[in-house]
């Protein structure tokens, strides 16, 4: 069996209304083919600002380096093509390129096989995958509207649920100049999740994302205000990534348990953050750090240190599955992040609906990824630059 071709499709998936994405989030679908007409498919995207169109160019450049290779040897190419692109930092870019091509490569060879990936991977360890949930607050603002909304989620099953209370932050990831979030902003993130706290009760686990948006002591501020006030479960990228030594220094200064890794990339990355005690949890995102592949390597790494690992999910539903496989297999899984507003958005473009139950997802019994893209749809929802 030899690769015939690889390509990317950029789409323009149903996501709710929410205007912190509403027409600023695109996904990169990536679909491998072969001579014997069997192919793969995986995940590729950037969002927001128009990440998955650039994936999408990087895609269509690497198919020349994959055209003739065996689909079955995995772990060559994902090496080709990791140390290939080693000048561009081997690190955000590179590997968002690489996540695609190797889940798409994982869901080939279960499709040959006839089997579940979590099966090639060695089997499970669990029934369903534990979820977290996310995106459930759309249109929400006032602390009363967070409540509100809080109590439906938790009644439709769910006992862990979180968000970014500084909606002065908004949009995130792109507001970071000096570190800093005005008193009225700081006040308007505690009576959110004060609200949120009093609405589901003490045994709902409320996780707070600070997106990377402040400087060590003002992160060291919020998270010990909403630890001791709210317990929360955990404060989520409290600084910016780039520095280890600012997480390190927030870190010896919270109380709150710490959770990184959205924007880490592979292994390498990680074993600084395990070596060090520099989290309670890591969250690796699959579609960016590696694809399945380097996720089960970073899982098994974190197992040393007894550290959970809680796949990110902003993206698609070749995230969600591709995270889903790792989840059925590995022993130190917490909890797989999904997005509420975004279900439609998985779905659409899949042959049959992800079984999302209350606070677990119910894996899909087909081989590879378990769920086969619809091109069709795929095809109808392309974005009008990849028509």
């Amino acid at each position: 069996m030899k690769i015939t071709s690889v390509k990317a499709y950029v789409v323009n998936p149903e996501l709710g209304d929410s205007p912190f994405i509403k027409d600023d989030w695109q996904w990169t679908y990536v679909v491998i083919d072969t001579d014997e007409g069997i192919s793969g498919w995986g995940e590729s995207s950037n969002v927001p600002r128009k990440g998955s169109h650039i994936s999408a160019h990087g895609i269509s450049i690497v198919e020349d380096a994959l055209v003739g290779k065996d689909p079955s040897d995995i772990e060559h190419i994902w090496h080709t093509i990791y140390r290939n692109y080693t000048y561009l930092g081997s690190r955000g870019f590179p590997t968002t390129l690489l996540s695609g091509i190797d889940i798409a490569l994982w869901d080939l060879k279960g499709k040959v096989l006839n089997l579940p990936i979590y099966d090639l991977l060695g089997g499970k360890v669990r029934e369903n995958v534990p979820l977290y949930a996310n995106g459930w607050f759309d249109g929400c603002l006032t602390p009363e509207e967070y409540a509100d909304a809080a109590k439906k989620i938790i009644a439709n099953g769910h006992d862990t649920i979180k968000l970014d209370p500084f909606l002065e932050m908004i949009p995130f990831h792109t507001t970071y100049i000096d570190g800093k979030i005005s008193k009225k902003g700081e006040n308007e993130g505690y009576e959110i999740v004060s609200a949120v706290r009093e609405s589901v009760g003490k045994n709902v686990n409320i996780l707070i994302d600070a997106h990377g948006n402040f400087d060590v002591p003002t992160a060291v501020r919020l998270s010990n205000k909403l630890y001791e006030d709210s317990d929360i479960g955990w404060f989520e990228e409290p600084v910016p990534p780039e520095s280890f030594h600012a997480l390190e220094n927030f870190r010896n200064q919270t109380f709150a348990p710490v959770c990184v890794g959205e924007r880490l990339f592979t292994r390498w990355d990680f074993q600084h953050v395990l070596e060090n005690n520099l989290a309670d949890y890591i969250m690796p995102d699959v579609t960016w750090s590696g694809g399945i592949s380097e996720l089960r390597k970073i899982s098994n790494l974190s197992e040393l240190y007894y550290i959970p690992i809680s796949p990110h999910n902003a993206q698609g539903a070749g995230q969600i599955l591709a995270g889903a496989h790792i989840g059925m297999h590995v022993p130190n899984f917490y909890k797989l992040e999904h997005c509420i507003s975004f279900i439609p958005g998985y779905n659409e473009f899949l042959k049959e609906p992800i079984n999302f139950d209350g606070n677990k997802l119910v894996m899909p019994k087909g081989p590879g990824l378990g769920i086969d893209l619809d091109m069709e749809k795929l095809i109808y929802k392309l974005h009008e630059d990849w028509k």
